[in-house]
């Protein structure tokens, strides 16, 4: 079987499973469970001055019989004594010596008060640090979490004194909830931090109660944004990591976060150029032996392609991520049908007549059986119809080979614009 081991920023890991900081890491009785059914490690729900937690805190969106397609929470960091969580993360690094133990950190920005906690969660063994700069709700109302993150000076000022003191690896936890992640992820590594992680969650509201009108959840008739996580926030998540591996000057490991269920979700974070990855809504949809299958996924993937560490996927696919500018437009594919296993339900028709380009014609044969069939010198290749249709195979998107030769607007642009410079010159003479 190939090797799942990885080191992120100086933690090692049997896995790159780890759960994120959240519920299922708040006691060492979680954490440890964790570990026994596989993880490779955990960061600790964040601990600060504990606060008081409201009562109903959770809601999902569900989603065309799917279960929480999309989470969301108004829960803050811990709400138990520091003394108490110190012991349990003592007593659970020395019980699970080979497993990752970070400890994620919110704490008013003072200079002294990154000091102090840096100094008293260290004392207790643990193998790095997250500073949370993500949280959207409560905590940003206290000047911290997100209202922290939102500012790059904040961000890189705190990641300075947190590592003044810090003898352990510091991971700077980012918001989404701002407009370009890249300018807070570099000003956390002028602040000396070892990796990011990314992205925390969004800000949201899952709904309201039609019937009675409250926001879901409430609190006593009242409501309050929160924040969003699960398999809806994943394209986000991993847009935001892939800009992330891509910025020259970002350049540190990231652990990836948002949306991750699977083994396969594990793959694509890591090829966009995440170290490992951690995981939280699907541990609380399905249990922590969720891992088992995560992990049996990820040997046989890396099995099946020859690979032999897991490692050698990190940032596979980050050179085929650029910009729209550099994308080749003269590169064409269409819309193929296979009418033998085409169950003619019309809906790729549908969707082309009504929304995209009406190029799906309905036929019928000689033996008055009726098939669709693509005009593929109308097809602009924009996928729609392959999308909707209900059988996986029918509609293939073949590429068509090209009579010119690769064009991108940032090319046609220069060419636009040397040729501007050439009349000024002739003008000029």
């Amino acid at each position: 079987m190939a090797d799942l081991r990885i080191n992120l920023t100086g933690i090692p890991s049997p896995n790159p499973f780890w759960l994120a900081s959240a519920p299922p890491t708040n006691t060492g009785y979680q954490v440890q469970r964790a570990f026994e059914a596989g993880w490779g490690g955990a960061v600790w729900k964040t601990l600060g001055d504990p606060i008081i937690n409201t009562s109903s805190r959770f809601a999902a969106v569900h989603f065309n019989g799917q279960r929480v397609a999309g989470f969301n929470n108004i829960e803050l960091i811990t709400d138990r004594p520091l003394e108490v969580n110190l012991k349990e993360i003592y007593e659970t690094k020395k019980r699970f010596p080979n497993h990752a133990v970070v400890v994620s950190l919110m704490v008013e920005p003072k200079r002294e008060k990154w000091h102090e906690i840096v100094k008293k969660v260290e004392a207790v063994g643990v193998d790095g640090l997250e500073l949370n700069f993500g949280c959207p709700h409560g905590m940003a109302e206290r000047g911290m979490g997100s209202a922290s993150g939102q500012q790059p000076d904040l961000v890189e000022m705190q990641t300075m004194w947190a590592k003044e003191a810090a003898q352990t690896p510091v991971i700077v936890k980012l918001t989404p909830n701002i407009t370009d992640i890249t300018v807070v992820a570099r000003h956390a590594v002028m602040g000396g931090a070892d990796a990011v992680s990314l992205i925390n969650t969004i800000n949201s509201l899952a709904g309201v109660d039609i019937h009675t009108w409250n926001t879901v959840p409430h609190v006593g008739g009242k409501g309050a944004h929160g924040g969003y996580c699960g398999p809806a926030v994943k394209p986000i998540a991993l847009s935001m990591v892939a800009e992330c591996a891509k910025d020259p000057k970002v350049s540190v490991p990231i652990s990836g976060i948002g949306g991750i269920s699977s083994w396969q979700d594990t793959v694509e974070f890591m090829l966009m150029g995440a170290t490992n990855v951690q995981i939280c809504t699907a541990a609380m949809h399905h249990g922590f032996r969720i891992v088992e299958e995560m992990i049996d996924g990820l040997n046989n993937y890396l099995d099946d392609k020859g690979i032999a560490k897991v490692t050698d996927l990190i940032g596979q696919t980050v050179p085929k991520y650029s910009t729209w500018g550099e994308l080749d437009l003269n590169y064409q594919v269409v819309a193929r049908i296979n009418a033998e296993t085409c169950i003619n339900c019309n809906k790729c028709h549908i969707a082309c007549e009504d929304t995209s380009h009406q190029c799906i014609d309905r036929l019928t044969d000689a033996n008055g059986k009726a098939y669709l069939k693509v005009r593929e010198e109308d097809c602009v290749g924009c996928n729609l119809c392959a999308i909707v249709c209900p059988v996986d195979g029918v509609i293939d998107m073949v590429e068509v080979q090209g009579t010119h030769a690769p064009m991108t607007w940032n090319d046609r642009q220069k060419a636009l614009a040397r040729k501007n410079s050439e009349s000024s010159e002739m003008e000029a003479v």
